[in-house]
């Protein structure tokens, strides 16, 4: 009888699997762009230790915020409680402080290897301060394409379930009512409301002009108009006049069904309408409104150059963290975690700061947000190169 033999079965199966292609036996990655043990080793205790500052600062917010909203709290259900609120509620802050965790995160484990000359160690083998640097913009390059795509994707849709809990349980921001409103819904075409309820979904007093060549060449009006969906809308008691030449015809109705290309989200602007789009949504937002004259998005602007503005950030704040930290200090730790805490502070301080220079017209909203990264890329300049020296 024939012995069966481990060795020789995985010998025969390893035999008849397909081999690596000629090419990638050959393929080497160049020695400068490998991953080492120690690249490794930081990568893993940076986005460690971001994790942990998120979770552990979250469970604070959490506490403060029942506190704050235990009222509205207990007048809601609990699973919409958990599911609608504090499932988007934490997304969305943990998104909101990014660069606060980042900046910590680095702060904190670099002082700690620091701390244990561990750093020291590094150089002495050879490590210049540049290489060192590696890891961290690899984890900060992770941390940053996982804001932006939290932030342009993600939150936006569960914003809207979180915002629509805060105007029924806890505080109503939703607009319902509009006066006066008047916008260019197409190429030479003017519409206008005297008001318009959201509620019953009704305008009064409604008008559209249509002009070619900067002359009027008709006019409808009607006592209401309703929307019923996208850009579909009644208009009741109507008139209709067209100018031809020196003509004028007249045409009047009860009822006319008919497209026109607004929504009521066009014209009643929510305080944090801007939150709950998508960055490519946001972008064709922007752009339409832009087209139809409408002045009041500087909210949308200042949220769609944020998003980019905040993933940049990553990257300034590790460089400044890590060119801080590390050395080590006498005074240990704490001197780092605090200046790190200062400077996180005021970068977020800073951009809610600017942000009102684009509200008041001061400067556009791509510079205003971006004006805090142009200076601590100053600062993260400056930092690098005298950490370097040592």
């Amino acid at each position: 009888m024939r012995k069966f033999s481990i060795s020789a079965a995985v010998s025969k199966a390893r035999g008849m699997m397909p081999g690596k292609p000629a090419w990638m036996s050959k393929f080497k990655w160049p020695k400068s762009l490998r991953l080492l043990i120690l690249d490794r080793y930081i990568i893993r205790k940076f986005l460690g230790t971001y994790i942990f500052a998120i979770i552990l600062i979250l469970a604070i917010t959490i506490m403060f915020d029942v506190n704050e909203k235990l009222d509205s709290f207990l007048k809601a259900p609990l699973k919409a409680t958990v599911f609608d609120y504090f499932l988007n509620f934490l997304p969305y802050f943990a998104n909101q402080f990014s660069p606060l965790f980042t900046f910590i995160a680095v702060i904190f484990f670099t002082s700690k290897l620091a701390g244990n000359s561990e750093i020291i160690a590094m150089m002495a083998s050879g490590l210049s301060f540049k290489r060192l640097m590696r890891p961290y913009m690899i984890s900060a390059a992770v941390i940053a394409a996982a804001t932006y795509i939290l932030a342009a994707y993600i939150i936006p849709p569960a914003n809207v379930e979180r915002i629509n809990y805060t105007n029924t349980y806890v505080r109503n921001k939703r607009v319902d009512y509009g006066t006066n409103i008047q916008l260019q819904v197409a190429k030479g075409e003017i519409a206008y409301m005297s008001r318009y309820d959201n509620t019953s979904r009704t305008g009064y007093k409604f008008s559209l002009e249509k002009f070619k060549d900067k002359k009027l060449v008709s006019r409808l009006t009607a006592n209401t108009i309703k929307y019923d969906t996208l850009h579909h809308w009644q208009v009741r008691d109507y008139m209709i006049r067209s100018l031809e030449g020196d003509r004028e015809i007249i045409k009047r109705g009860n009822r006319l069904d008919t497209m026109i290309a607004m929504e009521p989200r066009d014209f009643l602007i929510g305080k944090n309408d801007h939150e709950t789009m998508t960055t490519p949504a946001l972008e064709e937002y922007i752009s339409r409104q832009k087209e139809r004259g409408v002045a009041n998005i500087k909210s949308f602007e200042i949220e769609y150059h944020r998003r980019f503005a905040m993933t940049a950030a990553a990257f300034i704040l590790t460089i400044i963290g890590m060119s801080l930290s590390s050395r080590k200090v006498k005074g240990g730790m704490g001197i780092n975690i605090g200046i790190g805490l200062v400077l996180s502070f005021s970068y977020i301080l800073f951009m809610t700061v600017t942000s009102t220079f684009a509200v008041s017209g001061l400067a556009s909203p791509m510079l205003a947000m971006w004006i805090p990264n142009i200076v601590y890329s100053i600062i993260a300049v400056i930092v690098w190169r005298r950490a370097a020296k040592y």
